[in-house]
């Protein structure tokens, strides 16, 4: 990945590579030196012969520096420091002159949710080459930015889908209940027990909106407690157990006891449900917002609360929530009835962040150490199969601007060498290519390095050996 620490001298500016390896008979710091077992095997083909992997790595792991905030899970830090980078770690977010301090010399930042890496921000990271978000979202990176400086972005976008369906499940047996009202009355030393407008949840309709990860597995849940499921989706879907998708939203939301959001932040979906979405919905009937807080117009489900045509409502996502803990909360639901207000608590399990904390992690790995983009929501997605254990082979990854010729340029650098392998793909104004190189000496890699950092089209150029 780009480690400025490990560039040499002359390197380009916005360029970065691992220094050259040392020649066979030196003594070299990078980790994965051949033994002497290998020196002088002949060259294999790319479909023959040894099938070890060699595992690539940076010139020395030990240069590259993690900086995690929000209290990112321990799964991540082990496994980051286990590769032997320089890991440190912070509870919380930091200000953003703090950040911008902190972030001007590492090689790769982990968040959460309330970390905003901003141009800004990220104009001050001389040496970032990935982000990994431990978290659903990316809305709180500037991803154009940060693929237009080369730097990847990766999140866990699933891992936390089953800690979601099982909240908005507690959620709808918690609002068909009025639970939340009987609760604060009972810390009050209110003794309130009422039946009306209190009903069992089976028989009832749940309206999803959205019908991913979580919308399809809250179906199932759903389902097994004897709901009937109708979902409503952009694209036809297939539908899981007896749900069935409806042509409209209109459709869903004048059929559903139950409405709840599962769907991303978007141009489409912000404002979705508004007075008119509301006032097409059931009297009495109940709205469930674990998605994005820019989806619901809060002003108006709080009216229609007041007024009584919403039964009830769960909001665990808001379009401002504080960067921190403690009594900064404000939103016009509070003291609306029967409504639960939980602060972005979704995903927020100890095994939804443990999963996320690995996912991630290896993510990350992946991408510092084998030049791995699956998965990255920024950037165009290139993966190679594992290079071939071999004393003299390199991969190269480059990412440059998305343009005509690049590659005709690239294939010249590389027309006197043997390329096992290459791979290339564009997202945008971005493009990213991956090659294996065998039978290189070290002045010839850094004849290779030099000569496509320099090309006009550069953004990043790295070697991993």
């Amino acid at each position: 990945m780009p480690t400025s620490v490990m560039n040499t001298p002359t390197a380009p500016q916005g360029t970065s590579v691992a220094a050259a390896p040392a020649a066979p008979n030196t003594t070299s710091n990078a980790p994965n030196t051949p033994g002497a077992e290998t020196r002088g095997r002949e060259r294999q083909g790319s479909f023959g012969g040894s099938t070890r992997a060699k595992i690539l790595k940076p010139f020395n792991t030990a240069n590259i520096k993690i900086l995690l905030l929000e209290n990112v899970n321990e799964t991540a830090v082990r496994a980051l420091q286990d590769q032997g980078y320089q890991v440190e770690t912070h509870a919380k977010a930091l200000a953003e002159d703090v950040l911008i301090e902190k972030i001007k010399d590492v090689h790769c930042v982990g968040i959460r949710s309330k970390t905003k890496l901003t141009k800004k921000v990220l104009d001050a990271a001389e040496k970032l080459g990935v982000i990994g978000c431990f978290c659903i979202g990316t809305n709180q990176v500037d991803l154009e930015h940060a693929a237009s400086k080369g730097i990847a972005v990766f999140n866990s976008p699933f891992s936390n889908s089953r800690s979601v369906a099982e909240l908005v499940i507690a959620e709808i047996v918690l609002l068909s209940r009025q639970l939340g009202d009987r609760n604060n009355e009972m810390h009050q030393g209110i003794w309130s027990k009422v039946s009306a407008n209190c009903y069992e949840i089976r028989g009832k309709t749940l309206g999803i909106i959205g019908y991913g990860h979580i919308g399809s597995q809250l179906s199932v849940l759903a389902e097994s407690m004897g709901m009937r499921v109708l979902f409503h989706d952009v694209v036809p879907l297939m539908p899981l157990g007896t749900s069935k998708q409806v042509g409209s939203l209109d459709e869903l939301l004048e059929n559903s006891d139950f409405v709840t959001l599962h769907v991303p932040e978007t141009e489409e979906t912000k404002n979705m449900i508004g007075e008119h979405e509301l006032y097409k919905m059931k009297q009495g009937s109940f709205l469930i917002n674990a998605s994005r807080g820019t989806i619901v117009q809060i002003s108006a489900l709080a009216k229609a609360l007041r007024s009584g045509h919403i039964g009830g409502a769960a909001v665990d996502v808001f379009p401002k929530e504080p960067a921190a803990n403690g009594k900064f909360f404000e939103s016009e639901l509070i003291g609306c009835p029967n409504t639960l207000l939980t602060p972005h608590i979704g995903g927020s399990t100890e095994e939804a962040q443990s999963m996320i904390g690995v996912e991630v992690s290896q993510a990350l790995i992946k991408f510092i150490n084998n030049g791995t983009s699956i998965g990255a929501v920024n950037f165009p997605e290139v993966d190679l199969r594992a290079i071939r254990d071999e004393e003299n082979s390199i991969r190269l990854c480059y990412t440059h601007a998305n343009v005509p010729g690049v590659l005709l340029r690239i294939t010249n650098i590389l027309a006197d060498h043997n390329v096992d392998k290459q791979f290339s793909d564009s997202k945008g104004k971005i493009a990213y290519l991956m090659a294996d190189i065998s039978d290189v000496t070290p002045e010839q890699i850094q004849d290779i390095y030099r000569r496509v950092s320099e090309t006009p089209t550069n953004i990043v150029t790295r070697v991993l050996y």
